[in-house]
């Protein structure tokens, strides 16, 4: 009987005999069919009909040696490529491919690494560019016969009336006036030590000898004569190398720095740091000349009130020893305003404060920015309560000028000098 489909004849089933059957009782090897099992039917009355458009059970194929070939594994639901063992793929859930825990320890190392490099890089920088702002001009080196220096250090802090870069708008606005050239409108030492900062003002009217010096820019010696004059006339003499060697042969006091500062930049640091916060004195301040117009009571002055303020004299009972008090209670309470968290902390304000005092502070050539901190620090100190201020002791007037109590003047030196605390009262 033929099985092959009809119309095929033993040409079309190929020549040569190729795919008849053997004669032989044993199955040609190399020519072995593979055999297709099928899944058993299920069984009648089972209720597990074949779905008409389902797939059917797939079959498995067996060699002829009756081990599985080609259809190992198919069924399996395993992916050619994957592991062995069931191991899931992409997205398995039993944990073979999963992706590791993150390493917290390590992130948190490197993170913090980054930060403290970052703080670092930008510490050092801000010191550099800071430094360099820095108008070191003033050259105590000229300052001659001076006293030896004691415990502690001395700055010499003074408020010139300089007008430099001011506009004729801000001459007006500020009630500066235009006065050429410039003079010391405050004058004032801070000593800073073991017993607390002392803050003793020097008021621009105290009667004074000028002793030898050597000019600051002609390098001429001129011989003391013994003449007296208002303290304020030896910086309008000969700049702050005059006023340095007259504060030092009239006290016997040691000045290790000096700083100064013009009316513009002590209103630009006024304004950088927000405003300051003061108390205004019973009935108030108006003053025609420093343009003051202030209420009594607690307020918030910006720079061109604050101006007013530190330079109000005539509308003061006390004339320059009241004056004297204001500016020191108000340079405290600006170096208290100026190192808070507030200030420090937020670089907004931080920079600009730094900049307008650095833009227009002049120093002496040997300060250097942890001098500037120090003194900023030890003022912030008087106002919180840890040092004490004080006019220096006067005695009584000469010819419209204030003379200063020597004996309580050599008193308080020593104390300074020895870096004990300063028990001496001044006006």
């Amino acid at each position: 009987m033929n099985n092959w489909p009809q119309g095929w004849s033993d040409d079309n089933r190929g020549g040569g005999g190729y795919g008849h059957g053997s004669a032989s009782a044993q199955p040609e090897s190399a020519r072995v069919m593979r055999q297709v099992r099928r899944g058993p039917a299920a069984p009648q009355g089972s209720g597990q009909a074949a779905p008409p458009y389902g797939v059917p059970s797939q079959p498995s194929y067996v060699d002829g040696q009756g081990h599985d070939g080609y259809d190992s594994g198919y069924n399996t639901g395993q992916v050619y490529g994957s592991p062995p063992g069931g191991g899931q793929g992409h997205g398995g859930g039993d944990g073979g491919g999963a992706r590791p825990a993150p390493d917290w320890r390590r992130r948190i190392k490197w993170t913090a690494i980054t930060t403290v490099t970052v703080l670092v890089v930008t510490t050092v920088a801000t010191y550099f560019w800071a430094d360099s702002k820095l108008n070191r001009e003033v050259d105590l080196s000229k300052v001659i016969e001076r006293p030896e220096a004691g415990e502690g250090t001395n700055y010499l802090i003074v408020g010139s009336d300089s007008r430099e870069g001011m506009t004729a708008e801000d001459k007006k606005k500020l009630h500066t006036g235009s006065a050429e050239g410039k003079r010391t409108d405050s004058m004032m030492i801070l000593h800073t030590g073991d017993n607390g900062p002392t803050l003793i003002s020097l008021p621009r009217d105290s009667d004074v000898e000028i002793p030898t010096f050597v000019g600051s820019e002609s390098g001429k010696t001129y011989p003391g004569t013994g003449r007296r004059v208002k303290l304020n006339a030896a910086y309008a003499e000969d700049g702050p190398e005059l006023l340095v060697r007259t504060v030092e042969h009239n006290t016997g006091l040691h000045i290790d720095h000096y700083v100064e500062i013009g009316f513009a930049g002590f209103a630009n640091i006024v304004d950088a740091v927000g405003g300051v916060e003061i108390e205004i004195p019973k009935g108030g301040i108006k003053d025609s000349k420093s343009g003051a117009d202030l209420k009594e009571g607690k307020q918030t002055l910006n720079g061109e009130e604050a101006l007013a303020f530190v330079r109000t004299r005539y509308a003061l009972a006390g004339s320059d020893l009241d004056r004297t008090k204001n500016q020191q209670k108000f340079l405290a309470a600006l170096a208290n305003q100026a190192a808070t968290p507030g200030t420090v902390l937020n670089p907004f304000k931080l920079y600009p404060t730094m900049s307008a005092g650095l833009d227009t502070l002049i120093v002496d050539k040997d300060m250097g920015l942890f001098d500037l901190a120090s003194m900023f620090w030890a003022m912030k100190g008087v106002t919180g309560g840890d040092g004490t201020s004080m006019n220096m002791p006067i005695s009584g007037s000469r010819g419209g000028n204030l003379v200063w109590d020597q004996a309580k003047v050599k008193q308080l030196v020593q104390q300074l000098n020895n870096d004990e605390k300063v028990t001496v009262k001044g006006n």
